[in-house]
């Protein structure tokens, strides 16, 4: 990304953390990085620095996609905005530490390499690659950390022995396991007195959907219906692993996200980001076990959420079938720029449907764009960084920031002098290459 450090900086953006319902700055303070074992020497209790390099960073983690389908506009909703994100953070100056994950075995890939008649690892490959495609494709910069769950299965296993010697979890025999006797695990959530913060969630909202977002409340022997599953033994047919003090299986959903963030993070990391969909059970779920693994607020400061992409009137998912698919626009020709701009054109916090209007639109905007800037004069290019700066800031306002680029090209009669830095202050910090 282009830098525009000689234009001045952003200030640290303002986020709404669905935790504390209110806007909060996104980069937590050293006094809080401090208040959970983050030394103002960048040295966490474990003697990790904040950002790997000895200096404090701006540390995100966005929990990533499970591979059995190709990118919809929903995940792409998700990552732009916290590309977005994170470009304002490198423009106030942060070294941005973002890792997310690729939840690489998960009983939805198993299921529809099944269905497909594929091995599950060579669709996990496929579809990962294809993601990578489409995000290259969207210009979101890359994650410095980018983690399979099947290359920590070691880290993994070693924090669910963890939560098993400390009591905070139990097992129970798993009657249908490929090995007799053999137990899966899970969380004692009575052990985290802070469960529910995260969410905010009574307990009636929790039920409601428990069942329908990957929990099993009806299984037999929980402490508590909402206990999270820490580890699967196997079943007949299914992958599984070797760890000691466990029965050969894999691991639960949400500790995958627990171990994975800490383990390329460190302690009380800044942002916690997803779609909103993830607020319950599993980003509430993910800070519990880390609660129980390292104590009260060990996990994010700050809670944020990509609402809801739909079609029709109806949430775009892959169980439902109704999706826009990057990859397919991009087949026919679409440019990647114009399906960014689509995406930028709605706040993060608002539900939103894709449309073929809101394309051309896009389109439309993208043409304008390029042929507008090189009209722009030097005070004119400076006087649109700053509004995009102040709008961006302003909770991620993307549709105020391309408000501010239509205003100044639709204005502009200038002698071009400014057409390299808006082209620049476009590219930095809305992703969009003119």
């Amino acid at each position: 990304m282009p830098d525009l450090s000689s234009h001045g900086r952003s200030e640290i953006p303002a986020v709404f953390d669905s935790s504390r319902a209110a806007l909060v700055p996104a980069a937590a303070t050293s006094d809080a990085r401090a208040s959970d074992g983050q030394g103002s020497d960048g040295q966490g209790s474990d003697g990790m620095s904040l950002d790997g390099q000895g200096s404090e960073a701006f540390r995100l983690y966005v929990c990533g996609i499970t591979p059995y389908d190709a990118t919809h506009m929903g995940h792409a909703a998700t990552y732009v905005t916290f590309d977005v994100l994170q470009r304002v953070m490198r423009d106030a100056g942060f070294e941005v530490d973002y890792a997310q994950n690729v939840t690489d075995i998960d009983d939805p890939l198993l299921e529809r390499a099944e269905r497909d008649g594929i091995d599950w690892r060579e669709l996990a490959e496929r579809e990962i690659q294809l993601f990578r495609d489409d995000m290259e494709a969207l210009a979101v910069i890359p994650p410095r950390n980018y983690v399979g769950v099947v290359e920590r299965i070691d880290d993994i296993a070693d924090g669910v022995r963890a939560l098993l010697d400390s009591g905070a979890a139990y097992e129970l025999v798993a009657d249908d396991a490929a090995q007799t006797g053999a137990t899966d695990v899970y969380l004692d959530l009575s052990t985290t007195p802070d469960f529910g913060a995260e969410s905010g969630w009574t307990r009636e909202q929790m039920l409601a959907v428990f069942a329908d977002r990957g929990g099993d409340p009806d299984r037999p022997g929980k402490r508590d219906v909402l206990d999270p599953l820490l580890w699967r033994a196997a079943r007949p047919g299914e992958p599984s692993w070797p760890a000691a003090g466990l029965a050969d299986g894999r691991p639960g959903w949400h500790i995958e996200c627990t171990c994975i963030a800490i383990e390329s993070l460190g302690l009380g990391f800044d942002v916690q980001g997803g779609g909103i969909d993830l607020v319950f059970p599993h980003h509430e779920m993910s800070a519990a076990q880390a609660e129980a693994l390292h104590g009260p607020g060990s996990f994010a400061h700050s809670y944020v959420h990509q609402e809801m992409v739909g079609l029709d009137g109806a949430k775009m998912s892959m169980s439902k079938g109704n999706l826009v698919l990057v990859s397919k626009l991009r087949a026919v020709g679409v440019d990647p720029r114009a399906i960014r701009l689509v995406l930028l054109d709605h706040h993060y916090r608002t539900p939103w449907d894709w449309t073929d209007e809101a394309l051309a639109a896009a389109q439309a905007r993208l043409a304008g764009w390029s042929e507008g800037v090189a009209r722009l004069s030097q005070a004119q290019a400076q006087a649109l960084l700053g509004q995009v700066r102040a709008a961006l800031v302003d909770d991620l306002d993307t549709p105020a920031a391309l408000q501010a680029v239509d205003a100044a090209v639709a204005a502009a009669d200038g002698d071009g002098t400014g057409s390299d830095l808006a082209t620049d202050a476009i590219d930095a910090l809305l992703g969009v290459r003119l």
